[in-house]
């Protein structure tokens, strides 16, 4: 069965960096457009960043500049670097990617920014 897995959330102060991962096990992530989404407390899912399979990535407007999606084929990894954080990125971090009509999520990584 398909298993994303995201790591490298935490607290971290408004201003700093994180780099989370999505690893996955029993598919190669190079094949698939890949999305990062996130939840807020009170909020709906939304996405904040792709990358396609040929490698074209896009972002919602609230963290363009700021956050880097990428890819790393060797280790079956989707990065988001995330910079410049401020208190209104934090929430759960999802990676997802989509088989068919069937759409795969890992369990989530918590970003808290706050002071």
């Amino acid at each position: 069965q398909v298993q994303l897995v995201e790591s490298g959330g935490g607290l971290v102060q408004p201003g700093g960096s994180l780099r989370l991962s999505c690893a996955a096990s029993r598919i190669l992530l190079r094949f698939y457009d890949v999305g990062w989404h996130r939840q807020a407390p009170g909020k709906q899912r939304e996405l904040v960043a792709s990358i396609t399979r040929g490698g074209r990535t896009d972002y919602v407007d609230s963290v363009k500049g700021r956050f880097t999606i990428s890819r790393d084929n060797p280790k079956n990894t989707v990065y988001l670097q995330m910079n410049s954080l401020k208190p209104d990125d934090t929430g759960v971090y999802y990676c997802n990617i989509g088989i068919g009509d069937t759409g795969y999520w890992g369990q989530g990584t918590q970003v808290t920014v706050s002071s």
